[in-house]
């Protein structure tokens, strides 16, 4: 079999044994205030009517906090699957269907939007349905690890609820920060009379010890652990070496040089990263900076596509080679982000930094990190 044969028959290789592994360490970060706030939750959920767990629908698996399982595990649950705008749909349903048969309910939402949101209400609703006729207060905890989109959620919800319900209390908002760990208290709110419902946000809390390095690094790379933790270069080599396990830039082949759409459309597609990247400067966005970022999303696509199918090594079997294409792509890539840097460490760590914004920001296309078990697996 010659080598395009074997890269689109798919790589087998194993994550587990790659340098960026197995050479990086152990991931883990649990602050002081995570201890904390998990003793707090643990005895706060006995007093919950309904839990919402919220996970990062990109590793559905690797985002639960399996520490809080079993305390989880007598209660009324909706594990809600956010950020389902970057996630590939295309494996979201077999999803689905894995925690349907796990007995689990589930809904994949996007935390931002006022129908996904009001579509998980609904869910919330009908599961407390058969109390709320006992019952004159009601208590919803949403629980989950750092940056997964509770706060966001929180939002929507009270957004919601002040035009559905006759709420007479003030409602705060919850803090929503780009970096994990910023609800560090856990705060009430109220977002219904008769009954009272009320909704306690809580912090993001990990587990204190991260066993399986890969999920580590997962959850590292959608951001639930800071980047400073694991450092950036590792994590930009892990996302290189899940495209080229997977023959991602092989989809690449055939792009257009032409831009796509209108102005109105492009600034749409790119709304995430502007707001991560020039929303806090003020600065007004101009067609250069909306076409800027469509055309510094190509120029990368194409240098992984270049790199990837011009590499003379054997990728199916051989973890050198593929390091050894992940250095190549990361000094190309260099080059077509126009780094120019006189230490080397400087820009593989400028060059990671962008890479790993065009992932988190879906700039590179939809991603599931995680794979569905053959199985269904009891996680509760």
């Amino acid at each position: 079999m010659g080598k395009s044969a074997r890269r689109l028959a798919g790589t087998t290789q194993n994550l587990r044994k790659m340098a960026f592994n197995a050479g990086g360490g152990v991931i883990n970060w649990f602050p002081g205030h995570m201890a904390a706030a998990t003793r707090v939750i643990r005895e706060r959920l006995k007093l919950a009517d309904l839990v919402i767990e919220v996970r990062d629908a990109r590793i559905p698996l690797s985002s639960a906090n399996m520490d809080l399982q079993s305390s989880l595990s007598g209660k009324r649950r909706i594990i809600a699957l956010n950020k389902k705008d970057l996630a590939n749909s295309n494996i979201m349903h077999r999803w689905s269907r894995y925690f349907e048969t796990s007995k689990q309910d589930t809904l994949a939402i996007n935390a931002c939007s006022r129908g996904s949101v009001k579509e998980l209400l609904t869910l919330v609703e009908l599961k407390l349905k058969e109390v709320i006729s006992r019952e004159p207060t009601l208590l919803v905890m949403v629980v989950g690890i750092p940056n997964v989109g509770k706060s966001a959620l929180i939002n929507s919800i009270h957004q919601i609820a002040s035009s559905r319900f006759p709420v007479h209390d003030k409602m705060k908002r919850a803090t929503v920060g780009p970096l994990p760990g910023v609800t560090q208290d856990i705060a009430g709110y109220k977002i219904a009379n008769q009954p009272s419902i009320y909704v306690l946000d809580t912090p993001g809390v990990l587990v204190p010890s991260i066993a399986d390095v890969e999920t580590g690094l997962k959850l590292a790379l959608t951001g639930a652990v800071k980047d400073s933790v694991v450092g950036e270069e590792r994590l930009a080599r892990y996302f290189l070496s899940v495209l080229n396990n997977r023959n991602t830039p092989l989809h690449w082949k055939n792009l257009d040089n032409e831009r796509s759409g209108s102005l109105s459309e492009a600034i749409t597609r790119n709304k995430k990263l502007f707001r991560a990247s020039l929303g806090r400067t003020g600065k007004q966005l101009d067609h250069s900076d909306v076409w800027y970022i469509e055309d510094i999303v190509k120029d990368v696509q194409r240098t992984l596509h270049t790199t990837f199918v011009s590499f003379e090594g054997d990728l199916t079997g051989d973890d050198d080679d593929l390091e050894c294409l992940i250095d190549e792509q990361l000094t190309a890539l260099q080059e077509t982000l126009k780094i120019s840097t006189k230490s080397v460490e400087e820009a593989r760590t400028m060059v990671s930094k962008k890479l790993i914004t065009l992932f988190r920001t879906g700039k590179l296309g939809p991603f599931i990190l995680d794979s569905v078990p053959e199985a269904p697996a009891h996680i509760s």
